[in-house]
């Protein structure tokens, strides 16, 4: 157990695993979070953002009067995105001095009919009033080594740009020549996975002078996607088809580099006789319980994707094993695993949960929580892990191992699962957003955003529409977050895990919710849908408490593993 880091304490929303003990909600039924202080402040701003077209990144270094001077510190800016009306941009603080900065502060003016709306990675001093707007550093990002730099962006309302920059009180000292310097050439293009209508493509990130904005994709000579990360999922395509795929850097200046050499790519066959059940819904099922089991679920349903949860640290310390007390490799699970591929199923594999120890929390820095993370890869076979953060743990650790375990094993997808603050709202602040913005600034490529959407204020009377209602929240939440990502691209990240039947918020999850959140989830292309849990999908106790092995509303055996079925993508 890394002392500095004690296992975190169950969290006040929910305790997914069978039999554990449950506090009571922090959230009262009905009642609406709006946040407090700073962080509370740029969440809501956040909730209110509408959805933009990002523009190809317009970059604007500020250069007051006077002479630059290399050994100090510095301020850039840049518009990532610009769409005429808006933009989004991104400051970023160099230390370029022989001294450790330990802190500082950022001014500019900006012209009259231009404001700034929401703002992250800093806080706000003053109102902006007559258009000077002052920034300060965050408690993580104001101490910086020499040669080290950070960043922080905001949304910008009208057409304009800063001037008068100043950093610290001194002029912001940009470069004293506009930056023509191309990124490097992407490598290792490949392809990860491919479906009837769909690729996963990943390669090796860029490098730049300045800073990678991001990358453009091209499918037979035509520009089909763009994304901040070295990875993106390309979808609509046809079945058995060759595509040819290229993909160029682009930096924040403009500058773009060379294309790759050309990939060719084919889509697998359609039609046939795939397996049964959902591609799309990935059910989680509490492994550690001996019933029900995999194989069973799958006779009963034809469902053969689940989420096994959860995977913890042990007593030992930084050592995976299930529920913290059953090894990786316990025959009983194994044999499940072996008997539903077999099958033709899979799993994913969940971390974390309500309760701890949590194995991010029990390892003692990020190499050691990646070689856990390649420990369970190995073991099991799996390809698709799960993270599931509802308690304080190192985000910086477990983000740096994540980014490893991906560069290491480039075929390893990532979800996070994450709490809801309110329909209204999104995630919460720190164990949402700001764990997405450490994973995004880590290298982390995050392929799946998944609300759970259970055990949150709302204030609307049925809870469907609330479940989806918060999942359209973290839609402009993540837009925040991968300004340069468009609509659809940030859809085919989502995922949606409510709790079925009772919740503990008084909530109820019934038959015509799932049935409304399904058509939503199709209507919308969004990458998964899953539901807490498999072991509570009968009705073996109608009217009854919240209970780990039935829903406690009047319905049939595995009813809600049938309606999920029907997503479809």
């Amino acid at each position: 157990m890394n002392p500095e880091f004690p296992a975190p304490s169950p969290s006040p929303r929910r305790d997914l695993r069978a039999g554990a003990p449950r506090p009571g909600n922090s959230l009262s039924p009905g009642a609406r979070s709006t946040g407090t202080g700073p962080a509370g402040r740029r969440l809501r701003a956040l909730a209110r953002a509408v959805a933009v077209t990002v523009l190809a990144p317009i970059a604007l270094v500020v250069l007051p009067a006077g002479a630059a001077h290399a050994a100090s510190p510095e301020a850039t800016f840049a518009k990532a995105s610009d769409w005429g009306s808006g933009f989004t941009g991104q400051y970023t603080v160099r230390n370029q001095g022989t001294a450790t900065l330990t802190g500082w502060k950022v001014e500019f003016d900006l012209p009259a009919g231009t404001t700034v709306g929401s703002y992250w990675d800093a806080l706000q001093s003053g109102s902006g009033s007559g258009g000077h707007y002052v920034f300060t550093n965050r408690e993580y990002n104001g101490t910086l080594a020499p040669g080290a730099s950070t960043t922080f962006g905001f949304l910008g309302a009208g057409p304009g740009a800063p001037a008068g920059c100043k950093l610290n009180g001194n002029p912001c000292t940009g470069p004293a020549t506009p930056d023509t310097t191309p990124p490097s050439t992407p490598t290792n293009l490949r392809v990860s996975a491919a479906g009837s209508t769909s690729l996963t493509l990943a390669w090796t990130a860029s490098t730049d002078n300045d800073r990678v904005a991001g990358y453009d994709v091209y499918v037979d000579g035509v520009a089909r996607a763009g994304t901040a990360d070295p990875g993106t999922t390309l979808t609509g395509l046809t079945p058995d088809t060759a595509y040819r795929i290229k993909v160029r850097a682009k930096d924040a200046s403009g500058n773009v580099s060379p294309f790759t050499p050309e990939l060719s790519a084919t889509t697998t066959t359609g039609g046939g006789n795939p397996p049964a059940g959902s591609v799309r819904s990935v059910p989680y099922i509490d492994i550690t319980a001996p019933t029900p089991t995999l194989t069973d679920v799958a006779a009963a349903t034809g469902q053969k994707l689940f989420t096994l949860a959860f995977v913890l640290g042990s007593n030992s310390g930084c050592d995976p094993k299930w529920g913290g007390t059953i090894a990786l490799d316990e025959p009983r699970i194994v044999n499940q695993i072996a008997a539903l591929r077999a099958q033709g199923g899979d799993i994913v594999v969940a971390f974390g949960g309500a309760a701890g120890p949590y194995l991010e929390a029990s390892c003692g820095s990020a190499d050691a929580l990646a070689a856990a993370y390649t420990k369970v890869i190995d073991t099991l076979g799996a390809k698709h892990l799960d993270i599931d953060i509802e308690a304080s743990i190192p985000l910086d650790t477990m983000n740096k191992a994540l980014a490893k375990v991906q560069r290491d094993r480039p075929a390893t997808t990532v979800s996070f699962t994450l709490m809801v603050q309110g329909d209204d709202y999104g995630l919460t602040p720190a164990l949402g957003v700001d764990l997405l913005k450490n994973a995004r600034d880590n290298g982390v490529r995050v392929d799946i955003v998944n609300p759970m959407a259970m055990e949150f204020g709302t204030s609307r009377p049925v809870w469907g529409d609330a479940v989806i209602a918060a999942a359209e929240s973290t839609l402009r939440q993540m837009k925040e977050i991968w300004p340069a990502k468009s609509d659809a691209e940030l859809r085919g990240m989502l995922a949606v895990t409510p709790m079925i039947g009772r919740n503990f918020n008084g909530k109820i999850f019934v038959q015509s919710d799932a049935t409304k959140l399904v058509s939503w989830a199709n209507t919308n292309h969004i990458a998964r849908l899953a539901f807490w849990s498999v072991g509570r999908d009968n009705g073996s106790c109608p009217g009854g408490g919240v209970s780990a092995t039935c829903s406690s509303i009047s319905q049939s055996p595995y009813e809600f593993t049938n309606l999920f079925k029907g997503f479809t993508g």
